[in-house]
């Protein structure tokens, strides 16, 4: 082979490899091209899977907690968020006999509903019974006045259940303010923020106040329950339960 032609041969030779060179070069890239590319799709696919997942436990956070809300009414508790589908108001006096059937009838699944967000329940407490201010009547509704103002809405609530399930006997014998004191710290209360109160009756105001309120809208009696501002006919956990289903 002569030099020239030996030259053109190594000249040719280096060009391929040139070429093979550059050739991988642009294989890998576009291997890392594309492997970027994916990654990116991965983190933003995975990210975006990671925000559903919290935006959604956070959305399900927000419907626990407004389900579970209780809230103070004008004259009573509220139980259950304000979208629900069925608004309930509950006229009740403590010491009624029908009431406590109503409320033991139904309050574990007004609860549940509740907590569905299928109904919202108020519950109205005012003297019906009663015919002098130191009544079990008055008293227990004063009491309820007072555990609501000075615990809360979530307490109050529960001393309200509580008092139905402690409900005495129309004729007596009714609870004592010490047990009134002692179902408001069951419930949750400090017992320095309601003892002296209850004891000296301070939530008669609040009862004649409530009392006349119930009687502005013609009820004649308890347990008068109102669904969707309407009065239904019946008293009982059935035909309230049968009214919000």
């Amino acid at each position: 082979m002569s030099s020239s032609d030996k030259k053109a041969a190594d000249r040719a030779a280096t060009a391929a490899a040139m070429r093979a060179a550059q050739a991988r070069r642009e294989s890998q890239r576009r291997l890392l091209t594309i492997g970027g590319v994916a990654l990116v799709m991965i983190l933003i696919v995975g990210g975006a899977i990671v925000y559903s997942i919290v935006s959604n436990n956070k959305n399900n956070d927000k419907i626990g907690a407004a389900a579970g809300a209780t809230a103070a009414g004008t004259y009573g508790v509220v139980m259950g968020p304000d979208s629900a589908t069925h608004k309930v108001i509950i006229y009740e006096d403590f010491l009624c006999p029908f009431c406590g059937e109503l409320e033991r009838g139904s309050e574990a699944q007004l609860a549940t509903l509740a907590n569905e967000g299928k109904v919202q329940v108020e519950y109205r407490p005012f003297n019906l019974l009663g015919r002098t201010t130191d009544s079990y009547s008055v008293e227990a509704a004063g009491a309820f006045s007072i555990v609501l103002k000075a615990a809360g809405s979530e307490v109050a609530l529960k001393f309200h259940n509580l008092l139905y399930q402690n409900q005495p006997q129309e004729t007596g014998p009714f609870l004592s303010t010490t047990d009134l004191v002692k179902y408001a710290v069951e419930a949750g209360a400090k017992e320095s923020a309601v003892k002296s109160q209850i004891e000296s009756n301070a939530g008669l105001p609040w009862v004649e106040a409530a009392s006349k309120a119930a009687a502005a809208t013609g009820l004649n009696g308890t347990p008068t329950i109102i669904v969707d501002g309407s009065k239904i006919d019946g008293t009982t956990a059935s035909a309230l339960l049968a009214a919000v289903s």
